[in-house]
């Protein structure tokens, strides 16, 4: 069996996307894990995984490292954690214990937690960076070479042979920039600046909102500008320094990130798709895509997905580490740590909402399965 035939089988669809959650949550812990041994907490557990342990050792500090059956996440057990939510026990709370974690300062116990989404950035910005040094950015002049009739390009007055330099506040250098912000910002007005014979006009435009294939079954609502550019006829690469490279590792992050405060933000106000949310299965078959078309893209790919795991756990629910945040902001503004009653109530809270997310999701991704 050759290696395309093999990743339209299940097992093709599992072992990318096993092999990417694990590397990105090996990642997030380890992040954990790196800071809590510098600020001197005894560490129990490093776990990929959840459940039964399959196999493990211990290391010569007495971190128990093992592989756990579900492998959907991971974590790190400090010494006076009840579980691997990191709840405080009654007893270990108050212990007087150098290598317990919830007898130290607070701002160790915020580095701790933050690290571990930390971390997942920081592996984006590098895989980014080294693609951006070794294989390049790709590029194509953002020149307009057709304008389709009652666009909304048309109705804003660009006109063919227009070279568009900024749009929505940000400049453009390639038209695969234009395609982005036009996509993310359907229905929403957008000054956009062109070069045209030598002189800079600005126009407001408001890309038309279409519904595409995702490629994956479904359907995604995307901004159309109605405008085209033979992107073949001068595609090309363009790699970077190492510096230049790092920069443009931090600005892809950053604007990943930016895009899914924008879309959470519209599905809050009720303008967003809720049937836009993916769950492991759509995950599933994006990665699989990904190995299919080559080792680097599916590396790409885990960047992305660590950016976005590492946004999620910073979303300021109980049981995700942006949950832990918000506690120890509250102990910050009241003197102390809330009560254990208080936390417990608020992991289960946090416990119902992190669960009705999934479920969504996966239904999302049962849809799609069955369209397609």
């Amino acid at each position: 069996m050759d290696f395309s035939s093999l990743i339209s089988t299940p097992l093709g669809y599992i072992v990318p996307f096993l092999g990417v959650m694990t590397f990105i949550v090996f990642f997030h812990e380890l992040g954990h894990f790196m800071v809590a041994r510098w600020c001197g907490v005894k560490v129990e557990a490093f776990s990929i995984g959840f459940g039964r342990e399959i196999f493990g050792w211990h290391d010569k500090h007495g971190t128990r490292w093992k592989i756990a059956w579900l492998p959907l996440g991971g974590y790190v057990k400090f010494a006076g954690d009840e579980n691997a939510a990191s709840m405080p026990s009654a007893e270990a709370a108050k212990a007087d214990d150098d290598g317990n974690f919830h007898t130290k300062p607070l701002w160790a116990r915020a580095l701790i937690v933050a690290a571990g989404p930390v971390a997942n950035f920081i592996l984006a910005i590098v895989i980014f960076a080294a693609t951006f040094m070794f294989i390049g950015v790709p590029v194509s002049e953002p020149v307009v070479d057709s304008v389709m009739p009652a666009s909304a390009a048309a109705e804003a007055g660009i006109k063919p042979g227009d070279r568009i330099v900024a749009i929505g506040g940000e400049k453009i250098n390639s038209f695969m920039d234009l395609r982005r912000i036009v996509s993310m910002n359907a229905g929403e007005r957008l000054k956009v600046t062109v070069l045209r014979d030598g002189r800079k006009e600005s126009f407001f435009v408001t890309p038309k909102v279409r519904e595409v294939p995702d490629g994956l079954g479904g359907k995604v609502k995307v901004g159309m500008l109605g405008v085209s550019h033979n992107v073949a006829r001068d595609f090309r690469y363009e790699r970077k320094g190492p510096i230049e490279a790092l920069g443009l590792g931090v600005q892809h992050t950053w604007r990943i990130i930016t895009g899914t405060v924008h879309f959470l933000k519209k599905l809050v106000v009720g303008q967003g798709d809720a049937g836009q949310l993916a769950g492991p299965l759509t995950i599933a078959q994006v990665t699989s895509k990904a190995a299919s078309v080559s080792f680097m893209a599916l590396v790409q790919l885990a960047a992305v997905l660590s950016v976005s795991i590492g946004f999620v756990n910073l979303l300021p629910i109980p049981m995700l580490d942006g949950g832990h945040l918000l506690y120890y902001l509250i102990e910050a503004v009241r003197g102390k740590p809330l009560g254990q009653s208080a936390q417990e109530l608020g992991f289960k809270v946090g416990l119902a909402l992190v669960l009705s997310l999934m479920v969504a999701a996966t239904l999302n991704d049962v849809l799609r399965l069955f369209s397609s």
